[in-house]
């Protein structure tokens, strides 16, 4: 097993990934006249099963024992409604809505709540008896940064699953545009599959920035062989000594 000082991929590319490819899906959707149930149900599936993909093999290339659950569970989810998006018989307006409603409400909790975790359990010692701490060593914790980034796209992503909610899938408007001598029909589908190319075109833009952004060293997560954590433990390793300055007399 690699250290993680050693891994040649971090979670930087993995954000870089997802958003490449939130972008192409966001790119397709915006430049196609045709924003049927087939057509967003095709970008979906692609987008999802990439996407999926990218945080699966980040399981292993990237997370570290102990931080890898949410990539697990968040890309098995994600591969699953692709995959189910891609077939034929769902390819229709009820099935977009379901496939992608279930896949935002989910993925996004499950993104949610693996942020939330990182930025309120740090230096947390768990306790297995009243007033005795654990001694098991304590389960990894990644920067700072990466919990608000997965904190913020999981609420996004259900904020997708809420939006797509309040449209009625049968909604028809019709409207004419008197310059083009042409009449138009706003549909229920049309507004889904325009969400979720506002939704994959946030999502690109704020991880195509956090994936560039420069990362700082968090001290609560600071190795024992890098420079915050030998600062830590000298300044542990003085304490008792600086603790009694009062020289000891020889009982002799």
């Amino acid at each position: 097993m690699t250290s993680a000082d050693s891994r040649t991929f971090a979670v930087r590319h993995v954000q870089l990934a997802r958003a490449a490819f939130a972008a192409i899906a966001a790119l397709m959707i915006t430049f196609s006249p045709d924003h049927s149930a087939a057509v967003g149900s095709a970008v979906f599936s692609g987008f999802a099963i990439a996407t999926g993909l990218v945080l699966l093999l980040a399981v292993w290339l990237v997370y570290p024992a102990g931080r890898r659950w949410p990539a697990a569970a968040v890309g098995g989810v994600t591969v699953a409604a692709g995959m189910a998006s891609g077939l034929y018989p769902l390819r229709t307006v009820a099935g977009y809505f379901a496939i992608v409603i279930v896949w935002a409400l989910v993925s996004g909790l499950l993104e949610l709540i693996a942020g939330w975790r990182g930025l309120s359990g740090r230096r947390e010692r768990r306790e297995i008896a009243p007033g005795i701490a654990d001694a098991r060593p304590a389960v990894p914790v990644g920067p700072r940064s990466e919990s608000r980034d997965a904190a913020v796209i999981g609420a996004i992503t259900i904020l997708l699953g809420i939006g797509l909610l309040f449209v009625q899938p049968a909604y028809a408007l019709d409207y004419t545009i008197e310059e083009a001598h042409a009449t138009f029909t706003l549909t229920g589908i049309t507004i889904g599959v325009g969400l979720f190319g506002g939704y994959a075109a946030i999502v690109a833009v704020y991880l195509g920035i956090a994936g560039f952004s420069p990362r700082t060293a968090d001290p609560d997560t600071a190795a024992p062989g890098t420079a915050a954590g030998l600062t830590a433990g000298s300044a542990t390793a003085d304490a008792p000594a600086s603790a009694d300055p009062t020289p000891q007399k020889d009982s002799a």
